[in-house]
């Protein structure tokens, strides 16, 4: 059963923004909202509400005022200089038609909210200060009210301008609060862009260092844990550099030392002739010459090699062309990529495509390699054989160094077992995974994926 803080959290991470701006945005954004909502809610609430009543109820008292004085007057003519005289003091246009009637109460159906508005609060303040029939009807549009009141002897029509029924600033005063509550919303958000903007370098610094490239020219600057971070950052690449300066230059004294014993061994077993014991010995140098350079390619690398923009598929064709000598029969697809670049380490690549390709031609008879882009910013490259493959179980131990599927220890048939550490080493410098897979063609299939 799914409890519902699980759903809660899962509808909460489904639209929170993916980002610290967007995060941080609708952190500001969510408060001032609500604010200006409250706002609004009490400014309708409190003020306009009240004012659109006083407003209603003054020109209902008016209205009221001029319909008894039209009803007590005794001809015709002092009615037509009533309604003269109140249409040019009180801005209303009055006529008064004898022998119609209303026969009910009524605001009529309104177009719209505000006019709905006006016609029930104005309808509300001249029920209460008449017991006669009357109509009202907003024409929200025109910006008229006309208004038909009952009286004893016929129906006084009246029309005024909505300005009378309706606080004429109440738009400004929104202008206002919503348009500088804009204003400063954009200014923050330009402020709060910069603030950012040193983080979003930090990540490209920190991705592109961990795809072994430079970033030497990475500039640490934003607030003070901004920083702080990015000095960290920096402290962190020169150790790192400075360890692989090191073990490199110590491996080098190394195979300087290991190789120099080698050398006179080799001197020695060459004097001694060609006797059984000679060639074994030999033998001997020869397999611990090839276990040495191993662990040097293992531990050093291609650390001092530069990203360059390499063509791809000249690239991968250099490595099958030398993998076919061995007399094995490999595929090469690419789907039209001739011209896909990428900025990587030719040397430290070709290596690992070597080492790849090279199991794959070593127990199987025909290899297939294949080059494409699944996705926009990625690039995918496949090696199969129709070998005997590796059991499931042992894809993540033949990633560890010397581990080999072949137990024996002779390195012409199972090598030292560096060949997928060093192409695993080589893919994660360059930001990239190796995966191993069952292949439909029945060996194994390695897969290689490169951010380009």
């Amino acid at each position: 059963m799914i409890r519902p803080k699980t759903i809660n959290k899962k509808w909460i991470k489904t639209f929170l923004p993916k980002t610290l701006f967007g995060r941080s945005l609708l952190i500001l954004i969510i408060p001032v909202i609500l604010i200006q909502l409250i706002s609004t809610y009490v400014f309708f609430d409190r003020h306009w509400n009240k004012m659109a009543g006083r407003l209603s109820y003054a020109v209902a008292g008016e209205i009221v005022l001029i319909g008894r004085l039209v009803e007590t007057s005794p001809d015709p003519a002092a009615v037509e200089k009533i309604t003269a005289l109140a249409g040019d003091k009180l801005d209303l246009i009055i006529s008064y038609r004898p022998g119609e009637t209303i026969q009910k109460t009524s605001s009529g159906p309104q177009e719209g909210y505000w006019a709905s508005y006006i016609a029930r609060i104005f309808a509300k303040e001249l029920g209460q200060q008449t017991q006669n029939p009357f109509t009202v009807d907003v024409d929200f549009q025109e910006k008229w009210v006309e208004v038909g009141l009952q009286l004893e002897g016929g129906v006084l029509n009246i029309s005024l301008p909505q300005r009378r029924l309706f606080a004429s600033t109440t738009y400004i005063f929104l202008l206002w609060v919503y348009g500088s509550s804009t204003v400063l919303l954009l200014i923050a958000v330009l402020f709060m862009r910069n603030q950012i903007r040193p983080i979003r370098k930090l990540a490209i610094a920190a991705e592109r260092f961990g795809k072994g490239r430079d970033v030497e020219r990475f500039k640490i600057e934003g607030a003070r844990e901004v920083r702080q971070a990015g000095q960290a950052f920096m402290d962190m690449r020169t150790r790192i550099l400075r360890q692989i300066e090191q073990r490199t230059t110590m491996l080098a004294g190394v195979s300087h030392d290991l190789r120099t014993p080698l050398t006179r061994m080799r001197l020695q077993a060459a004097l001694i002739g060609d006797s059984p014991d000679a060639e074994a010995l030999k033998g001997d140098i020869e397999e611990m010459e090839k276990m040495i350079e191993g662990y040097l390619n293992f531990v050093r690398g291609e650390g001092n090699e530069q990203p360059v923009i390499t063509d791809m598929v000249p690239l991968i064709e250099g490595v099958i062309n030398l993998a076919r000598r061995q007399g094995r029969d490999i595929d090469f697809t690419h789907e039209d990529l001739e011209n896909l670049s990428m900025t990587v380490r030719p040397l430290a690549m070709r290596r690992c495509l070597t080492n790849v390709i090279g199991n794959a031609v070593k127990y199987a008879h025909h290899v297939w390699v294949k080059l494409e882009k699944p996705e926009k910013k990625t690039v995918l490259i496949t090696i199969e054989d129709n070998g005997p493959g590796i059991k499931e179980e042992k894809y993540e131990d033949v990633f560890k160094p010397f581990y080999r599927v072949d137990e024996s220890r002779n390195v012409d048939t199972g090598g030292v077992g560096l060949g997928l550490p060093i192409a695993m080493d080589i893919v994660n410098a360059h930001g990239g995974t190796i995966n191993l897979e069952k292949s439909a063609r029945g060996g194994l299939a390695v897969k290689i994926t490169l951010p380009q």
